[in-house]
């Protein structure tokens, strides 16, 4: 079994960076307070370390 992280959405993409909102629709987030179970990987891991301030790891399962 893989281990995965449950990710949740806390900050808008309004006037923010093209790039910053491609990378929530990248991790499939698109509104706010949605949380979505993802495999922890290093490539997910460093989608959400690069928006810190709109996304949150709420719990890590493995």
């Amino acid at each position: 079994m893989a281990k995965t992280i449950v990710v949740k959405q806390i900050g808008s993409p309004i006037r923010r960076p093209a790039k910053q909102r491609q990378t929530l629709i990248g991790l499939g987030l698109n509104k706010m307070h949605k949380t979505r179970e993802l495999e922890d990987t290093p490539a997910i891991r460093g989608m959400v370390a690069s928006i810190p301030h709109m996304v949150e790891i709420i719990e890590e399962k493995g």
